[in-house]
């Protein structure tokens, strides 16, 4: 102390005053630049309530807080929310699409509602009847034109029937029929002769007329009238509904709204039926989970790339139009994501993890090529994330100036809420994008035939591993799965969901609805969770996918997947096993970016088919695989004993994966099944 006075008061300044006034005018700009910790909307510590039969409801429903049915009295249905979003806008920007080079073009919401009327009044003056015995189909990749077509359907009281060509042309007949759409609206001339060719092999004999949304070919209407399907343009039908406008039907809310067909890796697709009261609560229910710091305004801008087929994008731009906030569509290409993320600069970003990972990937091949680089990362990452654990969450600390920026600016530099979901994350990988991004990151859990969403976690909770709580429109339970050892007694058991976004069942297959469905309306998932202590669900297996070993223990491949896929080197993993064996085997899908670095550290060198043959590299990664299940808790008899590597990863497009990424495990075991026997022979 006496040193300090003496160097405050001394007639000339020394180093260490000149050090004393620099550090703290560093700490008082960092203490007036540093946010305030968020606020939190419900106890961290206890998340959840417990409600009759061991079920629980998220803590935001506080005494006897009933299931949240919709967020705002004057939008209770889909054609609703979109009014609130026209009215609190003041007529603003809403839907945005770009060509390559060029910004962002907008239709305001007045535009859009009023193309929505003369779409939908030109079908009506086709023929079709404004009730929800009327289902249109809508056959297109992620543009304007398909938030048009589906707002007309809701304009009038119709029911959308997403479809897309990932299903295969046997599934598109299958859904044609069994849904009984006479009217498909597509893109382009690619998808309308898709639909022409099989009508012309005398299948789908219910379809009549093709919108198609592009320009096309004038011998494409005489191909069809050849088969009897009318091909019409888009802006005709908007015409001659613009001419004959009939005033607005409105749905009620538990009015159909849309039957999403769910791919399954068995089977002809399941058309999941969801009213618009589903829709609505889901997207409300993540509105309250959001709280007030967080929820979407009319100054918000959401990119869609995720498939509108499916419901985590469809419920995420339903929150954004009753918000009045926009939604900016990417060129069709995911290889030209980047650049629309640049030119739109969203602030809402709804995420896969698949895509997340690659941002992890490149940020670490990065750094690796330095272990300065390297070490000043994870210092980096360590003291930002010891500040999001705090409930501070920014982009503007040094450490985003000097380190993060660059991957902050790759995703147009203003995102400030991402949600993940469809997969699971790895917690190393969430910890780190939620300390480099420098935005609030939340992941949700859920399926179709709960909406999209039924737990999603909360503002200021950065611990991971876990999906959150209960969404406020439902409960959650778990019941017990006696042959896997999961008992509810304990915390653990099938994952099973009661609510107002729980949908009706399947079309036309009373059951299959039986199967998800209990007499209670529970919904059983086929997953398998755990309570935390926060009250928080954890998603610790699978019930579905399982198989039994020869010695009588039970396999659930896609836990094991889960682990696997953390290695640095592996993307992906399929896992085998059957019950005349005694253990598991896997094919393996090298990361293209990691492999060649890892075959260096090895001294090997190559292409990647070369590299795949190397039993060196194999070993290595085998190695690092079972180091990763040991971590993890993994028995001895659920470790791989071997392993195949291949360098063509499983894509939607080579048909094995389903359109929600999820392994088609009957097509990987046909494909692979020369390998399959390779790996067990040499084993034994």
């Amino acid at each position: 102390m006496d040193f300090l006075l003496q160097a405050l008061f001394s007639p000339l300044p020394t180093p260490a005053i000149i050090s004393l006034f620099a550090v703290a005018a560093a700490t008082l700009f960092y203490l007036n630049s540093r946010p305030a910790p968020l606020r939190t909307p419900a106890d961290l510590k206890r998340q959840t309530l417990g409600v009759k039969n061991g079920a629980r409801k998220t803590a935001l429903l506080k005494g006897n807080n009933n299931l949240i049915r919709y967020c705002y009295d004057d939008a209770t249905t889909l054609y609703e929310v979109f009014q609130r979003g026209l009215k609190v806008s003041g007529n603003g920007p809403c839907l945005g699409h770009r060509k390559p080079g060029r910004p962002y073009q907008w239709l305001k919401y007045r535009q859009v509602s009023d193309r929505a009327e003369h779409l939908g009044s030109g079908l009506l003056h086709r023929g079709l009847k404004p009730n929800t015995d009327t289902f249109i189909g809508i056959f297109a990749q992620n543009r304007p034109e398909w938030i048009i077509g589906e707002l007309a359907c809701y304009t009038y009281s119709m029911v959308a029937v997403p479809l897309y060509d990932t299903l295969g042309p046997e599934a598109l007949v299958f859904i044609i029929d069994r849904a009984e759409i006479s009217t498909v609206l597509c893109d382009n001339q690619g998808r309308a002769e898709t639909l022409l060719q099989n009508r012309e092999g005398g299948q789908s004999p219910v379809l009549k007329t093709i919108v198609v949304m592009d320009s096309f070919d004038p011998e494409l209407v005489k191909r069809g009238a050849q088969c009897g399907v009318d091909v019409v343009s888009m802006q005709d039908v908007e015409a001659v509904g613009k001419n004959n406008l009939q005033e607005p039907i409105p749905p009620k809310p538990d009015d159909l709204s849309i039957v999403c067909f769910t791919s399954g890796t068995t089977g002809n697709p399941k058309g999941a039926m969801l009213t618009h009261e589903n829709v609505v609560s889901n997207a409300a229910g993540v509105i309250m989970s959001f709280d007030t710091s967080v929820s979407p305004t009319t100054q918000d801008v959401s990119i869609s790339f995720l498939p509108l087929a499916h419901m985590f994008e469809r419920v995420v731009q339903t929150v954004m139009y009753g918000s009045g906030a926009r939604v900016g569509f990417f060129q069709g290409d995911i290889r030209l994501l980047p650049d629309d993320m640049k030119a739109l600069r969203p602030t809402i970003f709804p995420v896969v993890p698949r895509l997340l990972n690659r941002v992890y990937d490149k940020v670490q091949s990065g750094a690796a090529a330095s272990p300065f680089k390297k070490w000043l990362l994870n210092f980096a990452v360590e003291r930002k994330y010891a500040e999001v654990k705090e409930g501070i969450v920014r982009n503007n600390s040094i450490w985003d100036k000097l380190i993060f920026h660059k991957v902050q600016e790759s995703l147009g530099g203003r995102v400030r809420v991402m949600v993940t979901g469809a997969a699971p994350i790895s917690p190393s990988v969430l910890n780190f994008l939620r300390a480099a991004l420098g935005c609030q990151i939340f992941e949700a859990y859920g399926q179709t035939e709960c909406t999209a969403g039924c737990t999603f976690t909360m503002p200021g909770d950065a611990t991971s591993g876990h999906v959150g709580a209960p969404l406020p429109c439902n409960i959650v339970k778990l019941v017990d799965v006696e042959e896997m050892n999961y008992f509810a007694s304990n915390g653990e058991g099938e994952v099973c969901i009661k609510g107002v976004n729980v949908f009706k069942g399947y079309l036309k297959d009373p059951e299959k609805t039986t199967e998800a469905l209990d007499e209670d309306r529970w919904l059983h998932t086929g997953d398998i969770g755990k309570w935390l202590p926060s009250g928080v669900l954890k998603i610790i297996d699978r019930k579905k996918n399982i198989f039994k070993l020869a010695q009588g223990e039970y396999i659930a491949p896609e836990k094991i997947e889960n682990v696997y896929v953390r290695s640095g080197p592996v993307a992906q993993v399929f896992v085998h096993g059957d019950s005349l064996q005694s253990c598991l085997v896997a094919i393996v899908v090298p990361d293209p970016d990691v492999l060649p670095g890892f075959a260096k550290s090895l001294g090997c060198q190559g292409s990647a088919e070369d590299l795949c043959k190397r039993t060196e590299i194999k070993k290595a990664i085998l190695s690092d695989m079972t180091k990763l299940g040991r971590e993890a808790g993994l028995k001895s008899f659920e470790q791989v004993k071997d392993v195949h590597l291949h360098p063509e990863q499983f894509t939607i497009e080579n048909g094995l994966l389903t359109p929600t990424l999820k392994a088609k495990r009957a097509e990987l075991k046909a494909l692979f099944q020369p390998q399959i026997d390779t790996l067990y022979a040499n084993i034994q």
